[in-house]
This record gives C-alpha cells, structure tokens and sequence, in this order.
C-alpha cells in the first residue's frame, strides 16, 4: 500500500470518521484501524515515559471544527495536544465531548496550564480537568517558561509529585516559547521533567544553541515534541507568500531526538499535507529549493530571543506581542492574539511617548509598527473574536 494518502482515500476516511460517533466504544478502536490510510513512523517520547507516539501529532490549538480532530485520530494520531486558555476553555471542552466515547488506551492527551503558586497552577488544572471530563491526563505542562527561575519553581514541581500520586496526571513537562537552549538544560539539569515541548523550525538563528540542548535532553531521558514547526505559516501579513510547510514540517521531523510535532492543521487539506510529510521524510526537489534560500525571506516567525526586552526603554515584552502578531495574522486566530494581549495588561498604545524605537530586532521586525498594530486588539472585546 502507498504511503501517500491520496484525495480519494482520505474523503473516505473523513466520511468513516463522522460514522464512528456512532459506534459503540468498543467497536471504535477496531474501525480506526480499518480506515487508517497511513503507517506513520513512530518513535518513544523519551525513556521517562516509555509511550510510543507517531511522529505526527495534532496540536489543537486553533482547531475549532470536530471534524478535523475526528479526521485525525481515524488517521491514526494518536497525541493530542490543548491548553487551559486555548480559545476561552472551549478547545478543551470540544476535546472532551470527541474522546468521551472512546477507549482510554486508544489516545494520549497533553495540556497545559500557567501558574507561578501550586495554588493558581492546581486551580487552573482542575478547572481543564471539568472541560476534559477525564479522571487523568498523560501529560500536564506548566506553560511558557522562558527563565531558569520558572524551570525550578518549588511551589510548581511540589504541585506535579501530588497530581503524580493522586493519578491526575501520567507525566510532567513544561514548554517553552522563549530562551528555549537555556531552560531546556536547566529542565535537564532539574532532573524533574518528563517531557518538554519547545519551538523548533528551520529559520530560528540560534539553532546552534538549541539543536544541543535538545539532544542533551533527549539523551537523558526526556520526551521532545516540537512546536511552531510551520515557522507561522505564512510569510506576510497579508497571508501572500505560504510557508512550505511540507518541507519545515520534514525538516523538523529528521532530528531524531524530536520525538513527535505537534502541527496545528485545521482543514483536512492540512491535515492530509502533515500525513504525507510525516509518512515521507526524504525532501522533494521544491523542498530543497525552499529550504536552501527559506532563511533569507521575510518572516513574521518572532525568534523569541528576547535581546528586544533588554534594548527597549521601557522594557516592555515584546515577544509575546509578536507571538500575538503571528497568532492574529498568519494562524488568523485573533482571539488567541488577544488573550496573548491581555494577560500583558497594558493600558493604551504601550510604545506612546518614544518618536525612535532602540530596538534592532534579530528577524528584521519593525518592532514598533508590530507592536502598535497589534495592541490595538486590547480595545477589542473578546466575544467579538469568537
């Protein structure tokens, strides 16, 4: 059989997926396996867990149509991946309603919460807990840690070992948006984490430093899933010039020491793209070409590197507002963008009052334009993004 999911396969397999919400639970996990079109590859999400995924995973985030998730796990995705803020609580609420009727063993679910007190962290996780209706999660994040201080956070880890012993969760991990080499060796270092999940893509320029320490990780045992691996998708506000995301999403999957990716497709289209990546790792000709010349084109894929934080007068944080940017304008999830906005609390245009911006942005990013165009979000009210 192909390894390619042709046009025809994959509608039929769309179509047996919708009829499965029909079936008895114990007759799902038999259907998966008859509609599954692909053999993805799979790998071990690092010794400390032992749990074998595909390399192919489903970061749900922006997914807000059943339908893909249930394309996906008849394809045989078998690792989900959600968090406590993901479209208001309502991403992990429809994860909840699709996996209600299936077999425990038949999936793997991750989510993740923020929280610098095990008191905020405990409440936002029994809060995700209600969404899922699940008596457990395989793995529990706390969420964008971007210092060596959050990495070691007592009140934090104290929390994960009672959730471990009460059976609320299987593993713990943390990810990471920002500073990523140095909290993955200070996770490594900790000795304490299970699994990281950290951004990894093509065009980062300070892969130098984080390909090592990914590799460090991975050969102590913990688990690696990559995300922002579509490098933001598109290249242009405007949405003109489309990442290949065939060809990041084959680049990222060829260290071995990235255990699975967690895409976030929201069309089967998509979804039918990441499948024959991940079946297929050997590069086209197209992909080459698009790789050899990708880190000389504009992006708006923020490095997270945060040399703008220390450059900026006012010492604002810019990275998340350019992680807003690539929310709003290449995922065209501005809800997201918002919250992303809001929990920065600002009041007004945060840049008012400086006629020069001093800050030189790694990527080329005219940091003020950005930062003025998409603030502008926190005048807008939430129930009007959804």
């Amino acid at each position: 059989m192909s390894n390619q999911v042709n046009r025809r396969n994959f509608l039929k397999m769309s179509v047996a997926a919708g009829a499965a919400l029909t079936l008895a639970p114990s007759d799902i996990q038999a259907k998966t396996s008859v509609i599954s079109q692909t053999k993805l590859p799979q790998r071990t999400l690092g010794k400390r867990t032992g749990i074998v995924v595909p390399i192919l995973s489903m970061g749900v985030m922006n997914a807000d149509n059943i339908s893909v998730v249930r394309a996906a796990y008849n394809s045989g995705i078998t690792f989900f991946d959600t968090a406590n803020g993901y479209q208001g609580g309502r991403n992990e609420e429809m994860l909840g309603e699709f996996f209600a009727d299936k077999p425990r063993d038949s999936f793997r679910l991750a989510t993740k919460v923020r929280g610098a007190t095990a008191e905020a962290f405990l409440q936002g996780f029994e809060v995700s807990m209600k969404r899922l209706k699940m008596q457990y999660v395989d793995i529990l994040y706390v969420h964008a840690l971007g210092n060596v201080e959050g990495v070691n956070n007592a009140s934090i880890l104290e929390a994960f070992d009672k959730l471990k012993k009460d059976g609320r969760i299987k593993y713990c991990g943390l990810s990471t948006h920002s500073n990523e080499p140095v909290v993955i060796n200070a996770a490594v270092d900790n000795g304490k984490y299970d699994v990281i999940l950290t951004k990894y893509t093509y065009n980062l320029k300070y892969l130098a430093e984080l390909t090592p320490a990914i590799e460090r990780a991975s050969k102590a045992g913990i688990g690696i899933v990559a995300m922002k691996t579509m490098a933001g998708g598109f290249l242009d506000k405007e949405r003109t010039q489309k990442v290949n995301t065939s060809a990041a999403l084959k680049w990222v999957l060829q260290n071995e020491h990235v255990h699975t990716a967690i895409p976030g497709f929201t069309s089967f289209d998509m979804l039918e793209e990441s499948i024959n990546a991940a079946a297929n790792l050997s590069f086209t000709d197209d992909e080459k070409k698009y790789l050899a010349v990708a880190n000389d084109m504009d992006s708006m894929f923020c490095q997270g590197c945060n040399v703008c934080h220390e450059q900026c007068v006012k010492g604002l944080h810019i990275e998340p507002m350019m992680r807003a940017y690539m929310y709003n304008y290449g995922y065209k999830n501005p809800a997201l963008a918002k919250s992303t906005i809001d929990e920065l609390g600002l009041k007004g245009d945060p840049c008012s009052g400086c006629t020069t911006c001093s800050v030189k942005c790694t990527a080329g990013f005219q940091i003020a334009q950005k930062v003025r165009d998409i603030t502008r979000l926190q005048f807008v009210p939430q129930d009007l993004l959804v």
